[in-house]
Parts: C-alpha cells; sequence; structure tokens
C-alpha cells in the first residue's frame, strides 16, 4: 500500500496504482483462497476486491460462476484479459462498485474477500457485515487480511491498525446461532523481501458457514 492524498478517491488511487505496471500482483490465486476453497462445492461465488482477477479465475476453473467487484476499471479491464486468455471468461460477471457506496446484488454461496485494505478512507467493517448478508444459507464467507507489518520491516504501518481474526469477527455483529466459525486464527504468509531473501507477514484467516434455515 502507498499513502496518497487525502482528497484522492478510491477509484482515481486504485486506477493510477494499477497504471504504474502491466501486473501489480503475481497473477497466483491467493494462497488461503486456495486451501479454503478447495473443498467447497461450486455455486455461486462473489469476489470483493478481485484487483487483476487472479481469485476470481481460479474459481471460474473450478467450476463457480463468480461475480468479481473491484474499484478500478483498469484492474477489471485486466481482469477481464485475464479470464480471456484463461477461457473462462463467460463465467465471471465483472462489476466496479466502490463497496463504501453500493455493493453487488444476489446471494452467493461463497462470499470472499481477501486484503481488504486500503489508505483511502474506507468503512471495512460496515462492508463486511454487508458481506455476511449476501452469504446464502449453507454458505461460506471467508474474510483474509493482515495482522501486521512484513518482517523485514517490522515499523512499516505503525500508523495502521490491523485488526485481529477475533475483531473482525466481533465487528460482523453476527445474530447469535445462525453462524458456524470454522477458522478463526492468525498465521505467517511466506513472503521475499525486496532483495529476495525469505521472510514472512503475518495475516488473519476467518471462515464462517451460514447455517441451513
Amino acid at each position: 500500500m502507498t499513502e496518497t492524498p487525502d482528497d484522492t478517491s478510491a477509484e482515481a488511487h486504485w486506477d493510477a496504482r494499477y497504471s504504474q505496471n502491466h501486473r501489480i500482483w503475481s497473477g497466483a490465486p491467493n494462497a488461503a483462497l486456495v486451501r479454503e476453497a478447495a473443498d467447497l462445492r461450486p455455486g455461486r461465488a462473489l469476489d470483493l476486491g478481485a484487483g487483476e482477477g487472479a481469485d476470481a479465475i481460479w474459481l471460474a476453473r473450478r467450476g463457480w460462476r463468480v461475480t468479481a467487484v473491484d474499484v478500478s476499471q483498469v484492474a477489471l479491464d485486466r481482469a477481464a484479459e485475464h479470464a480471456a486468455e484463461a477461457e473462462v471468461a463467460g463465467l465471471v460477471d465483472w462489476q466496479r462498485h466502490d463497496l463504501a457506496t453500493s455493493f453487488p446484488s444476489g446471494v452467493f454461496d461463497l462470499v470472499s474477500a481477501h486484503f481488504l485494505h486500503s489508505f483511502i478512507d474506507m468503512p471495512r467493517e460496515r462492508i463486511l457485515r454487508t458481506a455476511a448478508l449476501a452469504v446464502a444459507p449453507g454458505g461460506v464467507l471467508l474474510v483474509v487480511g493482515h495482522a501486521g507489518s512484513p518482517s523485514w520491516a517490522p515499523d512499516s504501518h505503525a500508523d495502521i491498525h490491523f485488526p485481529t481474526p477475533q475483531e473482525v469477527l466481533e465487528s460482523l455483529e453476527l445474530p447469535q446461532g445462525q453462524w458456524e466459525v470454522q477458522r478463526c486464527e492468525e498465521y505467517r504468509h511466506p513472503m521475499t523481501d525486496p532483495d529476495g531473501r525469505p521472510g514472512f507477514r503475518p495475516d488473519n484467516i476467518l471462515r464462517l458457514r451460514r447455517r441451513d434455515g
């Protein structure tokens, strides 16, 4: 994440970020998604903060019908190109939303939000509560986020509060008895530092299943 002027919109910030290079991210799906969704029966999925589309494309390749959302049209256009190259374009509906002001319609068997962080002011807790409402009975809500700074720069982002998985769970304000907590934990995500040396970043994961009926 890079800092940006206070008066810059989320769309302008992320369009500028994605315009800096032809590819910002690795092109591989998030490892936590691969671990947590591999055992799920394909259905309808919602990918919040889809970026360049790697998660949505991975899900589509496994038979999911995906609604993929991002605030950046630059990212969505690039993601659609990648989906066409992967021959899954017909399985992904790319939608531009600033989740602070709009949210895709429908209910989904999987709602996935990976690293929904931004230096632009964003009502993350409210967005995730709305995401929970979009989960169909029997469906899964998967929230993965940073839990701290990378090992090679422990004092970076010192002014940012990264919530624990328990704090994320509590912020969802879920009705009692309607959800099953399947995973709520912090883990170390292996990464390499800018010089190519091994390191890690602490991340957290929350996987919830909405009970049937």
